[in-house]
């Protein structure tokens, strides 16, 4: 099948995407019929309970899909689909069973819904397959005009170039060329990226673009995200927004607090043992002692202790300083290498969670010394204390270990001012997706040699102007 040309069928993606959803859910949910039929009595579900029964299937199915954002078909990596529909099947089928098990009064045997699962992940898996090739036969890369303003923009490139299958930068402009230069590029391309550019000249190129149906990216600024969590405000016939900027109300607070404790205390008592294990390999590795402890800041800028499995040696940061390990760090002890990619040194937080110096959900708790540093460059990174730190968040899980620092402003303060509850069920779900993905890890090694490529991009840019 041809690729399509310039345009074609975009208004088109959400709707398909919807669509094999839908299918997708009515396979599994037919999956689920069958299993029950061969291995559950149906004197249980006398009449039409059933029907119902396998309707709350498909509802629960879609839920955990949506939270999960499994469903981006052709937007996400196979690999982050996959496993974000593991999870969500594994989840729907754990609650199904102590469901047919209260309804059924009784135990009810666990193969039929074993099996279930296992056919479900089989389903799951070649439909992705199908689903993202299908997308990729539909849907040709964008050629992309990337405008950038301050050096460091054309970094998104770089960002966007290993997602080719997807994005396809294919020019870029300073935004020192000007308002009319750039203007004669854009009809030259599929889509616009707009980013790092002075204010006045983005709203003009916005405008310019919304005008002529240019499909348009921006990176936003900080104010673009505070709006985003504004209030209308209709009393009048002259719209206003209204902009609180105090973080969580002292509902939500106390609704947060509760499902921290509730939350942290289960988990801390299911994987005990595991936490027990680590704390044993730590000791007989060096006999050094388990925990780290450290400074950090959290809500109003106050300072605690935060507790990690030690995976460096002993004393550290007298080697180093205080800085970000490194892919092949020296430091970071065997064990170390096994707990870290999967985030298992973080267990312990658990602990300052009941304690109430952090959230399950919030933003990354960072040490004074290195705030204050940020906070230098960017006055604003102070805005993230409006909230308790978080075990996980917007910036854990949409960033990686070597984002910048300002990145990490901007996805903290997306949080902060689009904070619910739903917002952080959904983010709890997305962070065990996120133990398994490779690039979530990556170190300041990755940052460097992006950086790298850009400054030479930029001096490619320079010869040729």
């Amino acid at each position: 099948m041809k690729k399509l040309s310039r345009g074609a069928f975009e208004d088109m993606k959400g709707f398909v995407r919807v669509a094999e959803t839908l299918l997708e859910i009515l396979i599994l949910t037919l999956a689920y019929y069958i299993v029950w039929m061969k291995g559950y009595d149906l004197a249980y579900f006398a009449y039409k309970g059933k029907y119902v029964l396998m309707g709350v299937y498909a509802v629960l199915l879609y839920a955990l899909f949506l939270n999960s954002e499994c469903t981006m078909f052709g937007q996400l990596h196979r690999g982050d689909l996959i496993m974000g529909q593991i999870i969500s099947i594994c989840l729907v089928n754990a609650i199904t069973y102590l469901q047919l098990c209260l309804i059924a009064n009784g135990i009810l045997p666990l193969t039929p819904m074993l099996a279930l699962t296992a056919a479900d992940i089989v389903i799951a898996i070649v439909l992705i397959l199908l689903y993202t090739s299908l997308y990729h036969r539909l849907y040709a890369p964008h050629d992309m005009l990337l405008i950038y303003g301050h050096r460091r923009g054309v970094e998104l490139k770089i960002k966007m170039d290993a997602r080719k299958d997807k994005y396809n930068i294919s020019g870029l402009i300073s935004s020192d060329e000007g308002y009319d230069k750039i203007i004669r590029e854009i009809p030259k391309y599929d889509a616009v990226v707009i980013n790092d550019v002075p204010a006045q000249l983005r709203n003009d190129l916005l405008k310019y673009c919304y005008r002529y149906r240019v499909r348009t990216y921006v990176s936003p600024k900080l104010t673009d995200i505070m709006l985003r969590g504004a209030r209308n405000i209709t009393l009048f016939d002259t719209p206003l927004l209204l902009v609180k900027g105090t973080g969580l109300t002292p509902a939500e607070r106390v609704i947060k607090r509760a499902m921290d404790i509730l939350i942290s205390a289960i988990v801390l008592l299911i994987l005990s043992p595991l936490m027990l294990l680590i704390a044993a390999a730590i000791k007989l590795e060096d006999g050094g002692p388990v925990f780290f402890r450290q400074k950090r800041l959290t809500r109003n800028g106050r300072e605690f202790d935060i507790l990690k499995f030690r995976s460096m040696v002993v004393d550290a940061e007298k080697y180093a300083g205080a800085v970000l390990a490194t892919d092949n760090d020296p430091r970071i002890t065997r064990v170390g290498r096994i707990i870290r990619p999967f985030r298992l040194d973080e267990l312990p937080q658990l602990i300052n969670i009941l304690k109430g110096d952090m959230s399950v959900v919030g933003p990354r708790p960072e040490r004074k010394v290195i705030a204050d540093e940020y906070c230098k460059d960017i006055p604003e990174f102070a805005y993230r204390l409006k909230v308790r730190g978080g075990l996980t968040g917007y910036a854990q899980i949409y960033g990686k270990y070597n984002t910048s620092a300002y990145d990490k402003l901007r996805l903290d303060l997306m949080y902060i001012e689009n904070y619910s509850l739903l917002l952080d069920i959904k983010l709890m779900i997305l962070t065990i997706r996120i133990l398994f993905s490779r690039e979530s890890t990556e170190g300041v090694d990755k940052a460097k040699e992006n950086k790298k490529l850009a400054d030479e991009l930029l001096k490619e840019l320079d010869q040729d102007n």
